[in-house]
């Protein structure tokens, strides 16, 4: 029950303090500051963090390719066709 409750914590978090928290994790476990089962216990949390980062950096990548799909289609389109290249048949165009 405690994992569910702390998968719960972590899908509120934003991506910053998502980051703030795996960063003081590893802190912690570099710095040997804690037991090894609260030790295996941290590392469990990191790597759900890693996750939900991510998620949230899967997500945000989705709506910039939205956005940049609409943003690269024209807004008119063009009047002309595409194939521009001068028919060779054409005096004018080559000269």
């Amino acid at each position: 029950m405690a994992q569910k409750k702390t998968e719960d914590d972590i899908s509120k978090l934003n991506f910053e303090d998502a980051i703030k928290q795996l960063r003081t994790i590893v802190d912690k476990i570099e710095q040997g500051q804690i037991p090894l089962q609260d030790s295996l216990e941290q590392y469990e949390q990191g790597m759900a963090l890693i996750q939900h980062c991510r998620q949230i950096l899967q997500k945000a990548e989705k709506r910039i390719e939205k956005i940049s799909k609409t943003d690269d289609e024209p807004a008119v389109p063009p009047s002309e066709p595409a194939d521009e290249t001068p028919d060779p048949t054409d005096e004018e165009a080559l000269f």
